[in-house]
């Protein structure tokens, strides 16, 4: 059997690194650290997660609140509501809850928000930070899965990084993340064809397409290092991965269990971000 990386065992230590960079703020600062949650409407997804992180923002000591905006609200209000928050002395963070109503562009938001607030790598200066290997901020779920590999003393410099899910959340940017740590990437999409041909290349296989079951045992490198970053709820309200756990855990040398692996240390990162801010613009 594969070792299993246990996201909720790391989380337990992460979320006490980020307490005690909380209280270090609070102490220099005199007041808690403030993450604004921006959230348009009242979609239920977008519910279920900003009361997840308002739990963890209250574990840790940062001060977290959710600005509601209208559900017809156009891009020229957003931009504004954006930049209000940006104009906030108080306001440290700033994480605008994902998908957006159709009316809106999510290139307001990559355009709109402070770079040296934008906790979670929406904007257009932290995608090319990314990009030029410069410091910042990057999207929180693709900072859990490093983070996880780094707690577990995984390497990435030299192995073969194989990422199936090419979006702008995860894939893209994790593919640049793992890129700087020197290790040789290769990004498989929907239209990629022969997927595994490409996954049992991989040293490290990372899944994040939304997709139950996607990466059979077959399509896994024995010994891989295998991290599962799907969520999917199944109609009789179980919560499963891209991965077809029972199965590859038997090839795998290592795997994320869905859930308890990445997800238990996504919020984290947003908040340990938040904290950090500009020291991550250390060029500046």
């Amino acid at each position: 059997m594969a070792l299993i990386l246990d996201g909720r065992k790391v989380a337990r230590a992460v979320r006490d690194d980020v307490r005690a960079l909380a209280q270090a703020y609070k102490d220099r600062k005199g007041r808690p650290a403030g993450l604004a949650i921006a959230q348009v409407g009242e979609a239920v997804a977008s519910d279920v997660y900003t009361r997840a992180l308002l739990r963890a923002a209250e574990s840790v000591g940062v001060r977290a609140s959710v600005v509601t905006l209208p559900e017809d609200i156009d891009d020229e209000g957003l931009r504004a509501a954006i930049e209000t928050l940006n104009a906030d002395d108080e306001t440290q963070g700033i994480l605008m809850q994902l998908p957006l109503p159709p009316q809106l562009s999510p290139r307001t938001v990559a355009e709109a928000i402070d770079p040296h607030k934008d906790v979670d790598g929406a904007s257009l200066r932290s995608a090319g930070n990314l990009f030029l290997r410069f410091p910042s901020f990057v999207p929180s779920t693709c900072a859990a899965v490093v983070e996880l590999l780094d707690r577990y003393d995984i390497p990435l410099a030299g192995k073969r990084v194989v990422i199936v899910g090419a979006s702008n959340v995860v894939g893209k940017p994790l593919a640049f993340l793992t890129l700087s740590r020197d290790a040789t990437v290769t990004i498989c999409h929907v239209y990629t064809r022969d997927l595994a041909a490409w996954t049992r290349q991989a040293d490290i296989l990372i899944v994040a397409v939304g997709k139950p079951g996607l990466i059979a045992a077959e399509m896994a490198c024995p010994g891989a290092v295998v991290v599962d970053v799907g969520i999917n709820v199944q109609a009789d309200g179980n919560i499963v991965g891209d991965v077809d756990y029972p199965a590859v855990a038997q090839v795998a040398g290592a795997i994320t269990p869905v859930p308890g692996g990445v997800g238990p240390l996504t919020n984290l990162m947003l908040l340990k971000q938040t904290l950090l801010g500009r020291q991550l613009w250390s060029t500046e």
